[in-house]
């Protein structure tokens, strides 16, 4: 890890800078396959998965039975773990439920908010380097929960054509019926303008590599929305004197094995740990079977010391990281400090993985920084929210010469008239 010490402030914007992929140089590629899936459907997507997945397939819809029977096909304590961390995502999910709330904003002039689910939800679960099924449950648990009619997967399929089995058991656990062998941009292309097989859908949610990143920011132009802007994985961790070296490199670590462009940070006010947690990094790295991709993700990761725990915090909101762990003797106090933050773990024994898998919180985050502006994924995600009003004749009366004056001023005046006509009458 690189590292750096006091650095001054003019420094902080090179600091904050994350690696990212040129998108613009993978959309041509996009735009052939997208083009070709509006004009040619499942024939176009089976053309694609030949030629990126290198498997043929004849049906892309995953069988109810087979969906049925993939909890037999994996382990017992899987199956366990799988539906308590779904039960845990479930009671924080249903817990961000709201009421509808009227509010009389002047006598006679009531107005209320309603919450109304996206009907058509497409879901994206990527299954290449590792079978993501944690994420089914991050992803559908809130779609059902907000009460989304149709919510539809797409998950790529393996060298044999098949869907890895706790893949199927977490979609059988949040209820999605339509599963499809499908990855990449093509499943993108599928689910935005909809085929033959796969219907279209109104908002897509779920990570991957690149590709189909640049795929959802190319249909949400003009075609389908998406989730948020994502990125490579990142993680920061804040230390004080009081922090354990291990746990702080096995967090560091937890994050640099999602892959080589990761990228994680240690920032800290103990000179003491910048020895003591590369230490740690590198015998615990020599345990790990992904230990080349963590490698390569702290090859352009950093540790930082400041001189106090306020410049600390400072430099962590511009940084606005996807994950913050606090591992400090006033966690708590530093934690009222945070500004821009995916999701934020409090204490020395909240590891990031509780977040990534069981605590409850959803770990669809937003990175690169966007977590200055941007909420990770939550029951909103999947609302739609639509305003209303009432006014009565006494109401209107009150409040009509405030809009006439105010319609005048602006030149429009069939919007007073729509007021003065009312009150005559």
């Amino acid at each position: 890890m690189q590292t750096y010490r006091y650095p001054p402030k003019e420094s902080w914007d090179q600091l904050t800078t994350r690696a990212t992929a040129d998108y613009a140089a993978k959309l041509p590629v996009v735009e052939e396959v997208m083009q070709n899936i509006r004009a040619r459907g499942d024939a176009a997507v089976r053309e694609f998965t030949t030629k990126f997945d290198k498997v043929q397939l004849d049906d892309f819809l995953i069988s109810e039975l087979e969906i049925a029977n993939a909890e037999s096909q994996i382990k017992p304590d899987l199956a366990l773990a799988i539906r308590t961390a779904a039960n845990n995502i479930r009671t924080f999910h249903e817990a961000q439920k709201t009421t509808v709330q009227k509010v009389e904003t002047q006598p006679g002039v009531i107005c209320w908010q309603k919450n109304m689910p996206i009907e058509k939800i497409g879901l994206y679960i990527p299954g290449g380097s590792a079978p993501l099924f944690s994420t089914v449950l991050m992803l559908a648990l809130p779609a059902m929960i907000a009460g989304c009619k149709e919510v539809i997967l797409c998950t790529p399929p393996d060298p044999s054509g098949k869907v890895h089995p706790a893949i199927l058991f977490a979609t059988k656990l949040c209820n999605v019926k339509r599963v499809f062998k499908i990855g990449g941009i093509q499943a993108i292309g599928a689910m935005a303008y909809g085929t033959e097989t796969v219907p279209k859908v109104h908002k897509i949610f779920g990570p991957g590599n690149s590709w189909v990143t640049a795929a959802k920011q190319y249909v949400s132009i003009n075609t389908c929305s998406i989730d948020m802007p994502a990125g490579p994985s990142e993680l920061a961790v804040v230390a004080d004197i009081s922090a354990n070296p291990a746990f702080v490199a096995s967090d560091l670590l937890s994050q640099a094995e999602h892959g080589p462009d990761s990228q994680v940070l240690l920032v800290t006010t103990e000179e003491s740990l910048l020895e003591k947690v590369p230490a740690e990094l590198t015998l615990q790295l020599e345990q790990l079977p992904r230990k080349e991709t963590a490698a390569s993700a702290l090859g352009h990761s950093r540790m930082l010391l400041f001189d106090s725990m306020e410049t600390v915090m400072e430099f962590i909101n511009e940084y606005a990281p996807e994950h913050l762990i606090l591992q400090t003797a006033d966690a708590h106090t530093l934690a009222e400090k945070v500004t821009s933050a995916g999701s934020v773990f409090i204490g020395h024994f909240t590891p990031e993985s509780a977040g990534d898998y069981a605590s409850g919180t959803n770990h669809t985050l937003p990175t690169n920084g966007w977590a200055r502006s941007v909420s990770g994924l939550n029951l909103d995600s999947f609302y739609k929210k639509i305003t209303y009003q009432e006014i009565t004749k006494a109401g209107l009366q009150q409040l009509g010469p405030i809009i006439e004056t105010m319609a005048e001023a602006e030149l429009l005046q069939a919007h007073k008239n729509a007021v003065t006509i009312r009150i005559k009458k």
